[in-house]
């Protein structure tokens, strides 16, 4: 009997045993084949059995020594924290607990998710606002990393780090916060006192929860930076870094698109004319072909109008045309190509400087940078905008008084006539402006609004948004009258000055023309009403050479025609008395030529280097931006006529060099695209950098072969084809290389 009672308890215990080890937690044996698995790449777990296990633990938590540090040092942990079933979906809950769980237990995917997130790095003090984690790793967290190492060599890594990916979807997006830390240098550029925080998520959580967890955690005082750096951060919104469905809707890529298309189309159909017209084929038309729309397109192409209209759009002929290098002719002004090409160079890299800025963790390093001596040349390119507004100003009033045939017909002319020859004289200045710049200006829309959705830099000057809403007044080419903050495509300003001056000029001309005392005293007024307006708007507005300065007052002096009007008026004074006054240079000597040369060159670089001395007060400031603008606009106009009179020295005869006919030829595209390739490239790369002046000058040689080969493209497409229908329309056939 004792025998049976000893094996009916055997029994029962190993039963108990048996049940016991059978109900084993089904989340710990997961774990456990997740904890050890190195070569499992993804265990997908269902949000019911994370949510059991959360609640499972919620009285058991994992204690950790680094837990208090984390949640102070780190957002994404911080985030876990004070997530909870009331302010985010339960599927987000449980991923962000699973989260929580995994860095506390050193899971290896659960450590690539911390480690792609974003901290604060060193460098705030002086602009260090960018906290963007990795891109690349939280792209690991996703799927195994695609690299082969050999298991023959011994390494101290977990090879899991690699291998092992996340139980659930997971998502790189960077939220944005303002900062008011008095702990910063604070520049008043723009926004730079904007955070921008990368972080790893569960793709489960929404937009609007991660933002509302953020807002908890900055409000709380877990974050260790608040305390220490008084930053006060305000949550501004999130971006997912992906393009919205609305791009391909938006009627600027229609327009786009559609140019590119007729375009394209005229481009064929050029190509088409001339291969029959080399093949001496009396039938100019395209080969028979069957299809209804076919005959038709070979019927208008026999149509000579027709032809000469398409034969503009020749591209074979354009790149002729635009890469032609041939001897300077008398009566040209060779130098004027060197001016021209060097300075859209110089104002490029003054680009890539100022569009750097926005992306740079050193702010404060690269604007004293551009204070010292050496950089003087960058910092101050913007004055040499100058020069073109000066050669336009002479430009436009020597073709002007060199017409005898055009100044006949307005002396003959009433005042509808001259009305009439006003009008075509604007159209054929917007039909050669007009194709290029709105083109770029419709790609402008549509860069901003792609890396507005997938740049991970907060876009400070929305293009897109402005572009939507003030499009008309660049197409009136009247944007600089309005804040510059409100600009479409803002560097497109000088455009709008100098057709604004251009109308104006053409008015005062026409008057010249007819009553010349008039012109005299009107000429002589706007250039006194300038330069009293320039002195009343600095002092008004504490004007300082200093960049904060500069661009608070951007609307009042650097885009305003009032105070740009300058150069343009001593370019066309300088043009009316070298033409009309017949203003002789060879006719002094050789050595006082060369003195004449030399100076201009020492005061054009003089006035570059008036602003290394930045604090000097609101009135010495004025006077000398004044005085220093009338300076260089002379030099220019010295040497303008010193080219046009066939005298110069060793660097003059440099920008005569055939080589800038090419450069100047695409000295428009250059201006109107070099910002907008640069912000693209800026903007899309997916962590800032530090500024260093060699990496730099690096940087400025690809920008700028990168715009010159785009400005190629360009020009054939939008700008050529139209200055060549605008001498057709002008000489009843199109103009040949």
């Amino acid at each position: 009997m004792k025998t049976h009672w000893r094996s009916v308890l055997i029994i029962s215990i190993w039963i108990l045993l048996a049940t016991a080890d059978a109900a084993v937690n089904e989340t710990t044996l997961r774990r456990h084949r997740f904890e050890y698995g190195f070569l499992n790449g993804s265990l997908e777990l269902s949000t019911e059995v994370m949510s059991a296990d959360i609640r499972g633990k919620e009285g058991n938590a994992i204690q950790s020594p680094h837990e208090l540090h984390l949640t102070r040092s780190s957002v994404i942990f911080g985030l876990t924290k004070v997530a909870n079933e009331s302010n985010v979906s339960p599927s987000c809950h449980a991923h962000l607990k699973q989260v929580q769980r995994g860095i506390l237990t050193r899971q290896p995917w659960a450590m690539k998710v911390l480690d792609a997130s974003g901290s604060k790095p060193s460098g705030f003090v002086f602009g260090q606002n960018y906290w963007l984690g990795s891109r690349d790793g939280c792209e690991g967290v996703r799927r195994p990393v695609g690299i082969t190492l050999s298991r023959n060599y011994e390494r101290v890594m977990h090879y899991s780090i690699l291998t092992q990916g996340a139980p659930f979807g997971m998502d790189y997006r960077v939220i944005y916060m303002r900062h008011r830390s008095p702990w910063q240098v604070e520049i008043k550029v723009m926004s730079e006192q904007v955070l921008h925080i990368g972080l790893c998520l569960p793709s489960s959580c929404g937009s609007e929860e991660v933002k509302q967890l953020a807002r908890d955690y900055v409000a709380g005082d877990s974050f260790a930076e608040d305390d220490m750096f008084d930053m006060k951060p305000e949550v501004l919104y999130m971006k997912d870094l992906q393009l919205s469905e609305c791009f391909y809707q938006r009627l600027s890529f229609r327009l786009v698109v559609a140019a590119i298309l007729v375009t394209g189309a005229l481009m064929l159909c050029a190509q088409q004319v001339r291969m029959a017209k080399n093949a001496d084929e009396p039938d100019t038309g395209l080969a028979p072909v069957e299809s209804e729309l076919w005959q038709a397109l070979d019927t208008l192409l026999k149509w000579q109008p027709f032809q000469n209209f398409v034969s503009c759009f020749d591209v074979a002929n354009n790149w002729r045309k635009m890469s032609a290098m041939r001897e300077n002719q008398p009566g040209e002004i060779p130098i004027m190509n060197g001016l021209r090409s060097v300075c859209a160079i110089w104002i490029l890299i003054f680009h890539v400087v100022w569009y750097m800025y926005f992306t740079v963790h050193n702010k404060t390093v690269l604007l004293s940078y551009a204070e010292h001596v050496f950089f003087q040349y960058v910092s101050t390119a913007p004055l040499l905008v100058d020069v073109f507004f000066t050669i336009s100003g002479f430009l436009q009033t020597y073709n002007f008084l060199r017409n005898e045939k055009q100044l006949e017909a307005v002396r003959r002319n009433g005042l509808w006539g001259n009305v009439k020859l006003f009008g075509k004289l604007l159209f054929h200045r917007y039909l050669r402006l007009g194709p290029l710049y709105l083109v770029v200006m419709g790609s402008v829309d549509l860069a901003y609004a792609y890396i507005g959705d997938v740049s991970v830099f907060h876009i400070n000057e929305r293009n897109d948004e402005l572009c939507q809403q003030h499009w008309w007044r660049n197409l009136l080419f009247i944007q600089n009258l309005f804040d510059h903050r409100e600009m479409c495509a803002n560097w497109s300003w000088s455009l709008a000055c100098d057709m604004q001056f251009f109308l104006l000029a053409n008015i005062v001309l026409i008057i010249y023309a007819k009553r010349p005392k008039l012109a005299k005293a009107i000429t002589l007024t706007g250039l006194m009403a300038t330069i009293t307006w320039s002195y009343g708007i600095g002092i008004a507005k504490n004007f300082e050479f200093s960049f904060d300065s500069t661009y608070a007052t951007g609307t009042q002096i650097y885009t305003s025609p009032f105070v740009r009007v300058l150069p343009y008026i001593v370019g066309a004074i300088a043009a009316w008395y070298y033409q009309e006054q017949r203003l002789q240079v060879s006719e002094l000597s050789e050595r006082r030529i060369r003195r004449w040369w030399h100076l201009s060159l020492k005061v054009f670089v003089g006035c570059i280097y008036s602003t290394v001395k930045r604090d000097l007060g609101y009135l010495i400031t004025i006077s000398l931006f004044v005085l220093g603008r009338v300076l260089f606009s002379l030099t220019v106009c010295w040497m303008i006529v010193g080219s046009a009179s066939g005298t110069g020295v060793w660097w003059s005869r440099l920008l005569e060099a055939k080589v800038f006919q090419h450069l100047n030829r695409l000295s428009y595209g250059i201006y109107l695209l070099n910002p907008l390739v640069i912000a693209l490239v800026y903007s899309l790369t997916s962590t800032s950098s530090a500024v260093d002046p060699f990496l730099l000058s690096v940087i400025c040689c690809g920008f700028t072969m990168t715009v010159y080969l785009a400005s190629i493209v360009f020009s054939l497409a939008f700008e050529l084809p139209y200055s060549n229908l605008s001498n057709l329309l002008l000489k009843g056939k199109p103009k040949t290389s």
